[in-house]
């Protein structure tokens, strides 16, 4: 029972991401989430009062994906450029398939959500953090401003996030170009010949989750969330 009450949950969560990513919260109707989970206004109602604590779980959910993808920042690392391109382009092909993700971040900037979690601004942080670090170990161009750089890659995944809502997709490899054009302004010179703008291959990690992800799962096994909520099994 308890087996069965987590993976309806998890459908539920996955549900909901699907409908408000493709109509935003107010467009999203608990009957139309019910009808996509296949379950009962009653089962729905069991796990989630309301449609804000669905939306505060999905979020919550993508939240804990986003964390998975970025990772903290480290106190150390030999190319701190270099892991921000890779981490750019995980995050490009993550948001390309995982509703839960697109979801979390499209209530973010939805102007009928309100809640406690961001997932820009913990985006924009961890590249302010990155871009801080690249700074210290002297591998950032002379006079880059670390809020403006932080700045323009947060817009630069905003628009990309957006332009994958739109009937046709643009590659993940999307991201390349901005790397192409941004890195040679933003890295110190001697490391620019040491830096890949097309990011490396996606980690085995990655690669597991999109494998292990299943049809009721609410997001990718990497990163998903650990601590119990509502009884749900999810975050």
């Amino acid at each position: 029972m308890q087996d069965r009450a987590a993976k309806t949950c998890r459908r539920l969560i996955r549900s909901a991401a699907e409908v408000f990513d493709r109509n935003g919260f107010t467009g999203s109707s608990v009957g139309r989430i019910c009808a996509v989970a296949q379950v009962s206004h009653g089962a729905m109602h069991f796990h989630f009062r309301s449609k804000q604590a669905l939306g505060e779980a999905v979020e919550s959910c993508a939240a804990e994906i986003l964390r998975g993808v970025t990772g903290p920042v480290p106190d150390r690392h030999p190319a701190p450029l270099q892991l921000l391109v890779d981490v750019s382009h995980a995050l490009a092909r993550r948001l390309s398939d995982d509703p839960v993700l697109r979801a979390g971040f499209g209530l973010a900037r939805d102007p009928a959500w309100s809640n406690g979690e961001c997932l820009w601004q913990h985006w924009r942080e961890w590249v302010r953090g990155l871009l801080d670090l690249a700074g210290r170990e002297d591998q950032l161009a002379p006079g880059v401003d670390l809020d403006d750089a932080a700045l323009a890659i947060t817009a630069v995944m905003a628009g990309l996030e957006e332009l994958r809502r739109r009937p046709v997709r643009p590659s993940e490899q999307t991201v390349t170009p901005f790397w192409r054009l941004v890195l040679p302004q933003l890295a110190a010179e001697g490391i620019r010949d040491r830096l890949a703008p097309e990011g490396g291959p996606p980690s085995g990690d990655e690669r597991r989750s999109r494998d292990e992800r299943g049809s009721d799962a609410p997001g990718a096994s990497e990163g998903a969330p650990r601590r119990p909520r509502r009884g749900c099994g999810v975050g």
